[in-house]
């Protein structure tokens, strides 16, 4: 009987305990808290310093069909696994380059820019440039990407199935690589990508590390959310349910370690970075930003600048893609 005062007491501290630990903010209350469980935050698996120790998994290449046959290329609808999900995507194939030996053949893997899927097409962004690489003798890979051509239905989730860009890269990376070298021991490829697959390029330029030669067209490469904040006043709805993602992302995850301006560090490549003066959905003073960065980083990168031209590098475009295919014949051939 001289110790039933400790129960009163003890409940009391119990409830300002538990209350004080729900007014916490949800970080530290899922950290200190015993009795809640803290919240799963798999979208850490894609910071770049967790991408960076992954291992990528190779596939085999199935040349499902024919697209289109001219005297100079053959273009075939291809499908690789990433992940285990199925990719479809669209490859050139010089003349007398046929599928048993398309991978050891010097190859750019490219990278198309953002799309509506409804406005989506096997080799839409890339198949005019991919044309004239393959007049060249080079062969192209152009990946889809989830949720797009016939590729299986991306996650749901708009963040995981941004980040599921660079791991689809970097897994057909791995494919060629291992289908090539049971052929030849040295493979040669490059990357090309354009505004937003520019922006995909240079985040597999940094998280792999490897020396690939890439030519980027007007990439994207302002810190991340920024980079796509930007162009939320082009959305039906004015960006409000990004926006409501954003937050939910930010309230769980550091944006800083999925912003690629903070690794331009770990780019060993050799870059050919091409702007048109007159784009107005990548501003010059972007890329002019990214060059310097790298050339303080003494990173390799040729900067062009081609006056007057826009987005997709008009009415420059073949000056554009002949500097291109000069850049990787030096660097591939």
């Amino acid at each position: 009987m001289r110790n039933i005062w400790f129960l009163p007491v003890a409940l009391v501290f119990l409830l300002v305990t538990l209350s004080g630990l729900l007014l916490l903010p949800r970080g530290k209350r899922d950290f200190i808290s015993p009795l809640i469980p803290p919240k799963p935050k798999p979208l850490i698996a894609y910071t770049y310093e967790n991408l960076r120790q992954r291992q990528y998994q190779a596939s085999g290449i199935n040349w499902e069909k024919i697209l289109t046959q001219n005297k100079n290329f053959t273009t075939w609808i291809f499908s690789f696994t990433s992940d285990g999900k199925r990719i479809s995507g669209t490859a050139d194939l010089p003349a007398g380059v046929a599928t048993g030996s398309a991978l050891s053949s010097p190859t750019i893997m490219m990278i198309h820019g953002y799309a509506e899927v409804a406005e989506y097409y096997p080799g839409f962004g890339t198949e005019k440039v991919a044309g004239e690489l393959a007049k060249n003798g080079f062969v192209t890979l152009a990946p889809d990407f989830l949720g797009y051509g016939s590729s299986d239905k991306p996650s749901g989730n708009v963040f995981e199935d941004r980040f599921m860009t660079y791991t689809t890269v970097l897994n057909l990376i791995s494919t060629y690589e291992e289908n090539c070298k049971l052929k030849i021991a040295n493979c040669k490829f490059g990357l090309w990508g354009h505004s937003n697959g520019g922006q995909i390029a240079l985040s597999v330029l940094e998280i792999s590390g490897k020396k690939i030669p890439a030519v980027l067209w007007n990439p994207v490469s302002k810190p991340f959310p920024y980079s796509i904040l930007y162009y939320t006043d082009e959305f039906d709805d004015r960006g409000k349910a990004l926006r409501k993602n954003l937050a939910e992302f930010e309230n769980d995850y550091d944006v800083e370690l999925y912003s690629l301006p903070n690794y331009l560090d770990w780019i060993e490549a050799n870059i050919l970075l091409q702007q048109g003066a007159l784009d107005e959905s990548v501003p010059q003073k972007w890329s002019d930003e990214l060059a310097k960065n790298l050339k303080d980083k003494n990173k390799k990168v040729t900067y062009m600048v081609y006056p007057g031209a826009d987005h997709n590098m008009q009415p420059q475009w073949q000056n554009a893609v002949s500097d291109a295919v000069s850049f990787f014949k030096a660097g591939l051939e």
